[in-house]
């Protein structure tokens, strides 16, 4: 999608972080911006701080998981702008701890931020993208955690694996169709992603007091937001499916991918698979 003045891009979590730095980037090429988020006053000073930018913006509050809600952030989208061409679901929480101490509302509010949250935004925003037959882009916010796992960090790095799984899944049904689905996998960037809990819905446990965490630090030592918005336009101009942020942090995939490869040796090396005949059939042919 080189030319991108004109269309118009809807980002969930935009009133901060990682979303405000793609509206940045995105009305800085002459799109159109919807934001979406689930603090009002954050949201607000996003749309004054884009509207000082000269950028032609519209907001909706919006708590992504819930599926009524993102519809009607959908609707809104058109509402306002007529067509979507960029989707960028990037809103999303941080959970985590020691095995004994993740509670089950922990996993409930995380799943349904990070991996419901994504499916309800391709879900609502894919018929209004197809409508228009100008293709469109998709961009889905994981991690790094979802090419790695770090210890302590399970029910966030489950979430951004899915993501990540989703997103590779989507891209192959959707590319016939010229519509690109991106995942974005930063590493540290700072954001507020470490004080989430700020805004943990009522039927997950409600808000939590912003409180130092053990990656709080690391957070705080990350890129600039606005880094990552400008490289997140450069993918979406250029058609990337992975859109990576860290670039030396490429060893440590490598060594995940090392692992795995040297666990297919071991099986291609096992007495217990000796004389197997069976062959997988080409699953990259299999009808959706």
């Amino acid at each position: 999608m080189r030319d991108l003045t004109g269309k118009t891009a809807f980002i969930t979590g935009g009133a901060s972080g990682l979303g405000l730095a793609m509206a940045h980037a995105f009305g800085g090429a002459g799109m159109n911006v919807m934001l979406a988020d689930i603090e009002e006053a954050p949201l607000q000073a996003a749309v004054a701080d884009l509207e000082a930018r000269q950028v032609r913006v519209a907001s909706v509050l919006c708590d992504v998981a819930d599926r009524a809600a993102v519809a009607a952030a959908a609707e809104a989208t058109v509402a306002a702008f007529g067509k979507v061409h960029v989707v960028c679901n990037n809103a999303g929480v941080g959970a985590g701890g020691p095995i004994d101490e993740v509670k089950p509302a922990d996993w409930d509010w995380i799943v349904a931020v990070n991996l419901m949250g994504v499916v309800y935004g391709m879900e609502a925003f894919l018929p209004h993208v197809r409508a228009h037959g100008e293709g469109g882009c998709f961009v889905n916010t994981a991690s790094m955690a979802g090419m790695i796992s770090v210890p302590g960090m399970e029910p966030y790095t489950a979430t951004k694996y899915a993501v990540v799984g989703m997103s590779e899944g989507w891209a192959g049904q959707l590319a016939p169709e010229n519509i690109n689905v991106a995942v974005l996998c930063p590493g540290f960037v700072k954001t507020r992603i470490d004080q989430s809990g700020r805004t943990r819905q009522a039927k997950y446990g409600g808000p939590a007091a912003p409180a130092e965490t053990s990656s709080s630090p690391l957070v705080a030592g990350g890129i600039d937001p606005e880094r990552v918005g400008r490289r997140v336009l450069e993918a979406v101009q250029n058609d990337e499916r992975y859109i990576f942020t860290h670039p030396d942090m490429r060893g440590l995939v490598e060594a995940r991918f090392g692992q795995i490869m040297a666990g297919f040796s071991a099986a291609a090396a096992s007495p217990a698979l000796d004389g197997l005949d069976y062959v997988t059939p080409d699953l990259s042919t299999r009808p959706v």
